[in-house]
């Protein structure tokens, strides 16, 4: 598994934490980083998975704007909290780090999909991402 793999699993646990906890989300990162500082072995994946956090802090009414108006009559407050974290993601990198091919950055969200949330939520993630990409 690549770095990048594992730096958007541990953004997707920040998110969800923050998310499903009701912290704010610079609070959830700041517990992790404090925590990464004395986890050497997983300095690899820190980096980017702060970047994107970090990102989604910066532009979050952008993304879950995104969010709202491509995910075709699901209310962002209605999905599961997996299936909003890994959206975010996704369209955070879309939107916001061109060093990842929107290729890359839909199909990392899915997979994560696949793995984490609904049986159809790798679909409904695709959708979404897909439509992001075509509108910007």
């Amino acid at each position: 598994m690549s770095a990048r793999t594992k730096a958007r699993k541990r953004a997707l646990d920040i998110l969800f934490s923050s998310d499903v906890r009701g912290d704010a989300l610079t609070t959830t990162l700041a517990a992790e980083a404090k925590r990464a500082a004395g986890e050497p072995a997983r300095e690899a994946s820190w980096g980017y998975a702060r970047e994107i956090v970090d990102g989604i802090v910066d532009h979050g009414e952008e993304i879950d704007e995104q969010i709202t108006t491509h995910s075709r009559d699901w209310k962002i407050e209605r999905m599961p909290a997996v299936d909003r974290a890994l959206l975010r993601i996704g369209v955070w990198e879309i939107l916001h780090n061109p060093e990842v091919p929107t290729a890359v950055a839909i199909d990392e969200a899915v997979e994560l999909a696949k793995e984490f949330s609904t049986d159809d939520s790798g679909a409904f993630v695709h959708g979404v991402l897909a439509r992001v990409a075509r509108a910007n």
